[in-house]
């Protein structure tokens, strides 16, 4: 479970979750993230020294299923994260701490899952 910020405190008096939020709400649960982030990591870069972080394998996995799930394409799933807040959540991205991940990351993610048929 995230920590909410200060931005999703309590501010909308009257908000109440979309479908949307519901359906997101229960893949959180109902999908098994640890085992599927053990598949992953063997195929997964590492950090090494200088250049970019890669971003965690969870996060990656959680924007590829967005993908699946809602029909987007690598640059449609990008401008989606930062359009709704309900799938920044899940996916666990603090706009205030850092950027959504861009088109080209997510790109080279779906290669990676499709390369080793993940």
């Amino acid at each position: 479970m995230r920590q909410d910020s200060f931005s999703d405190a309590g501010f909308e008096k009257y908000r109440k979750k979309t479908r949307k939020e519901q359906f997101l709400d229960e893949m959180e649960t109902i999908i098994p993230w640890k085992e599927l982030t053990e598949a992953i990591e063997p195929f997964y870069p590492k950090s090494e020294g200088a250049g970019r972080r890669p971003i965690g394998i969870e996060r990656m996995l959680r924007i590829h299923f967005i993908q699946h799930w809602f029909n987007l394409s690598d640059p449609g799933v990008e401008e989606a994260l930062y359009d709704s807040r309900a799938l920044r959540q899940f996916v666990g991205v603090d706009l205030g701490r850092e950027p959504v991940p861009d088109e080209t990351t997510i790109c080279k993610f779906r290669h990676l899952m499709e390369k080793h048929n993940l």
